[in-house]
């Protein structure tokens, strides 16, 4: 593929800035979308921080009281170990896309290859382990008896792998296409999509939008309405003495999976449908930039609350986070106490007349 003639054609009364290259003597114009990307600059590396700081805390929290109170080798127990690494794996990298929206990529072909695989893969096993905590949860109460003779480890450890592979195989293109270049636009380093010609990579773009919008969002939204909605039907019909707290517990689930990730599939949609040329809008309109840095936000931000709704809402793992609290309070009273009474009898007037 062969760069020919670089052009450059602005309108004054727009912050758009139109370059023209030439590639194999075919015109390709590219859009400098300066506004759109001062935003992003701005709001993208603050919010990724802020999303990394808490997940960390949050997942690692979990982390913590799983492997210090809880025996790991139970269904529940593995299931919230596998979200949590899912939620971690996830998050490492964003303080890495933070730095590279502010200014650009230093960390190298095979830190963005690794990094963007390590993303991906966190991003698609910790929708798909929602899910299948979900489906357990509906075994749980719906099929109880039936549950307690098939909900055994052997099942959670084969979901378990399962999850896994898909998320790995799912995340592979991502590693092949993922690359550095330097940016005709600005001459900066970028990692993204690129070494392929702009049709193939646009096909494989299409492939991973798909992927996202029916495998990812549209059946784990199914199966997670459907069980849910059988759960909720079962609780109504028992006399559980604390019923009302689970049902609203499923439905902040519902809401918060809802509201995170309905706007931000709902974008790529829309982008599914420009590079498929079903839709007639300026290429070089910013409106879906600006929606998409902000509904990508909101998206990411479900793997922070993940931690608050599977974890600290249940009785039992807030009564470990009491108790650890408790044990840390009364350590830190005892040496308060300590480090008063030796001060105490250092200075006290029978210690310095003796």
């Amino acid at each position: 593929m062969s760069l020919g003639d670089e052009g450059q054609m602005e309108n004054p009364l727009e912050t758009t800035t139109y370059i023209t290259i030439t590639y194999d003597e075919e015109l390709v114009i590219l859009c400098q979308k300066q506004d759109s990307h001062n935003f992003g600059a701005l709001v993208v590396p603050a919010f990724f921080y802020v999303v990394f700081i808490v997940s960390l805390v949050g997942n690692g929290l979990i982390l913590y009281l799983l492997l210090k109170y809880e025996n790991i080798k139970t269904v529940t127990n593995f299931f919230i170990l596998n979200l949590v690494f899912s939620d971690l794996l996830f998050t490492l990298p964003l303080p890495f896309w933070g730095y590279y929206h502010r200014h650009q990529w230093i960390f190298g072909r095979t830190s963005c290859k690794m990094l963007a695989s390590m993303f991906y893969i966190g991003f698609y096993s910790s929708i798909l382990f929602l899910t299948m905590m979900t489906v357990d949860r509906y075994m749980a109460v719906v099929h109880a008896i039936y549950a307690t003779r098939t909900r055994k480890m052997l099942y959670v450890y084969v979901v378990t792998g399962l999850v896994w592979v898909i998320s790995f195989f799912s995340a592979i293109p991502k590693f092949i296409l993922y690359g550095t270049r330097e940016n005709v636009l600005n001459k900066m380093l970028v990692c993204e999509e690129t070494g392929f010609i702009i049709d193939k990579i646009n096909k494989w773009k299409l492939v991973g939008f798909y992927q996202q919008v029916v495998m990812f969002f549209l059946v784990p939204l199914f199966i997670i309405l459907y069980c849910y909605t059988l759960i909720l039907i079962k609780l109504n019909s028992t006399k559980m003495h604390n019923k009302n707290r689970a049902i609203k517990l499923i439905f902040l689930i519902l809401l918060a999976f809802f509201i995170c990730w309905t706007p931000y599939n709902i974008i790529i949609f829309i982008r599914v449908r420009q590079i498929s040329g079903n839709i007639g809008e300026d290429d070089c309109s910013e409106t879906i930039d600006y929606a998409f840095f902000i509904c990508r936000n909101i998206a990411y931000f479900h793997c922070c609350i993940n931690p608050f709704f599977y974890t600290f809402v249940g009785t039992k793992f807030r009564k470990h986070l009491s108790q650890m609290m408790g044990r840390w309070v009364m350590c830190g009273t005892r040496y308060r106490q300590s480090s008063l009474s030796s001060r105490t009898s250092e200075y006290s007037p029978q210690t310095i007349y003796e």
